[in-house]
């Protein structure tokens, strides 16, 4: 690896992966029972945060964790293909919970998806429940500024700001991602 290589790269502890993993696991936890109850078939989104959260609480990165958080991306495209907009966003938070656990060190904007993602799209589910009112996602995303610790916050401040694009869920990231990084509150 030249010198160059070796600055793009930021060094995070399994004990940081398994906080960011937590924090992905109660941002989205809220929004699942949106997905249950338009799915309620699908057992797929909480089963990948069944398995975030034995990762957070000390159990090993697992293949099955993997899968499982491309399993709830494979639920939001079903959700899409019945019509369930609100549930779609539900799954996805599940999934970025998941995939949390796979945070990669690489000094990339993109890499903020993995931190905040899980609250992103929480959030934009919980605004398309309430009739797509966006201060319910405002809301929200001042619950989980409080829920990030002073290790989320830590692993953010490595990374670059969250990037641009994303629409309506992208918007939501990077005024969490804002909010976080300059330790003010969500502003409307």
């Amino acid at each position: 690896m030249n010198m160059a290589d070796a600055n793009l790269m930021i060094e995070l502890s399994m004990a940081e992966l398994r906080e960011i993993t937590g924090y992905a696991v109660a941002c989205a936890a809220p929004a699942l029972v949106i997905f249950e109850r338009d799915c309620s078939d699908d057992r797929r989104p909480r089963a990948v945060l069944d398995e975030a959260r034995k990762f957070a609480a000390g159990g090993k990165r697992t293949k099955v964790l993997r899968v499982t958080a491309l399993d709830a991306h494979r639920a939001a495209r079903a959700a899409r293909d019945r019509e369930h907009e609100a549930a779609v966003d539900a799954a996805r938070a599940a999934g970025h919970a998941g995939a949390a656990a796979y945070l990669h060190p690489l000094a990339k904007a993109t890499q903020v998806l993995h931190i905040l993602g899980a609250a992103a799209h929480a959030a934009r589910a919980l605004e398309l429940d309430a009739a797509d009112e966006p201060d319910i996602g405002v809301d929200y995303l001042e619950k989980a500024r409080g829920l990030a610790g002073p290790i989320v916050v830590s692993v953010l401040t490595r990374y670059p700001p969250a990037p641009s694009g994303g629409r309506r869920v992208g918007e939501l990231l990077r005024r969490l991602d804002a909010s976080l990084r300059q330790g003010r509150p969500i502003v409307d």
